[in-house]
C-alpha cells in the first residue's frame, strides 16, 4: 500500500449518504459516494447566510472599486471554485486567472476547461499563466527535478519560478486581486483580514476569510459547484503534485503541503503574512469536522 493510501485508510467514513442527495460530483456527474468531501464536511455554521451575504458584498465592492482592474487569482481549490461560482452567478466584471505551474495534478488542470464549460452561459474564461520555460529548464538542469525536497531555499526557488513570477504577470497593471484564503487554513493565515494590501500596494480581497470548512462544503452541495476530485481523497489543500499528499485524522488543513518542512515554512510566497500582524495561536484540526458528522 502506498503512503497516501495508508493515510487515507486512517480516516473514518460516515455511514449516511443522504446529505449528498442531488449534489454533483467534481465535474458535474451524479451525487457523490459516502466517502466524498461533501458527505464528510458539509455542515454550515449558524451564521452562514450572513457570511455568504458579506462575501457577495465584498466581491461587488472589489468590482466597483477596481473596474476592469481586479482578478480572482484562483488556485482551483474548492474555496476558489466557490468564488468563481459567485462571480459567475452575479455576473460580476472580475477576471479569473490561474497558474498552470507545469506540475499540477491532472485533476487540477482539468478544472480549467470545466470552469469554462460549466459557466459557458455567463461567458466565463480563465486566463492561464505558465512559468517561463527557459527558467524552468535552467532550474531543473542545475538542481534536478526533485530539488524541492533538498532544501527550503530550493523549494522556494521552484515556487518562485513556477508561481511567484507568473502571478506577477497576472497582477501586472491590475490594482486589486481576490483570493480564497480562510483563517482556518493555517496559523499563518489566522490573522488575515477580508481586505488587505499586498507588498506592491494592491488591494487584496479575501471574501471567504471567515468561512469554516463546513461552510465551504455546504455551499458546494447546495449550489452544485464543480470541484477537484482530489478533495474526496483527503487533500483539503492541493498544490503541485510533488508537494501535496493526503492528510490523516488530527492533522491540520495544510499538513499535506510540503510535509517534510517545518510548519512555519509552509508558504510558497503568494500569501506570506506580514510579521507585525497578529496570527491565531491555535486552529482546529480537520478531525473536528469529521467527528461532527459521525
Amino acid at each position: 500500500m502506498s503512503d497516501t493510501s495508508s493515510l487515507i485508510s486512517t480516516l473514518p467514513l460516515p455511514n449516511d449518504a443522504d446529505d449528498a442527495e442531488g449534489a454533483v460530483s467534481s465535474i458535474g456527474g451524479p451525487a457523490p459516494a459516502a466517502g466524498s468531501a461533501i458527505n464528510l464536511y458539509a455542515r454550515p455554521s449558524a451564521d452562514f447566510d450572513a457570511k455568504l451575504a458579506d462575501t457577495v458584498a465584498l466581491l461587488k465592492a472589489a468590482a466597483a472599486e477596481h473596474p476592469d482592474q481586479v482578478v480572482q487569482a484562483t488556485s482551483l481549490g474548492v474555496e476558489d471554485m466557490i468564488l468563481t461560482d459567485l462571480i459567475a452567478k452575479h455576473r460580476l466584471p472580475i477576471a479569473i486567472g490561474t497558474l498552470e505551474t507545469g506540475m499540477l495534478h491532472a485533476e487540477t488542470s482539468a478544472l480549467i476547461p470545466t470552469i469554462e464549460s460549466h459557466y459557458a452561459a455567463e461567458g466565463l474564461k480563465v486566463e492561464v499563466y505558465h512559468p517561463q520555460a527557459e527558467a524552468v529548464i535552467e532550474f531543473v538542469r542545475h538542481n534536478g527535478d526533485k530539488a524541492m525536497y533538498k532544501s527550503i531555499d530550493l523549494r522556494k526557488g521552484c515556487c518562485g519560478i513556477r508561481k511567484i513570477e507568473p502571478l506577477g504577470r497576472m497582477l501586472a497593471n491590475r490594482t486589486g486581486w481576490i483570493t480564497g484564503l480562510r483563517r482556518e487554513q493555517s496559523n499563518n493565515r489566522g490573522g488575515m483580514l477580508a481586505r488587505e494590501q499586498d507588498d506592491k500596494g494592491r488591494a487584496k480581497f479575501n471574501p471567504l476569510i471567515e468561512w469554516t470548512w463546513g461552510d465551504v462544503w455546504h455551499y458546494v452541495q447546495a449550489h452544485k459547484v464543480p470541484y477537484n476530485p482530489l478533495h474526496d481523497q483527503f487533500m483539503p489543500s492541493i498544490g503541485c503534485a510533488p508537494c501535496t499528499r493526503a492528510i490523516a485524522v488530527g492533522e491540520d488543513f495544510r499538513a499535506g503541503r510540503w510535509w517534510w518542512e517545518d510548519e512555519s515554512a509552509k508558504e510558497c510566497g503568494l500569501h506570506v503574512h506580514q510579521p507585525d500582524e497578529p496570527v491565531a495561536e491555535e486552529l482546529p484540526p480537520l478531525v473536528s469536522s469529521i467527528e461532527s458528522k459521525n
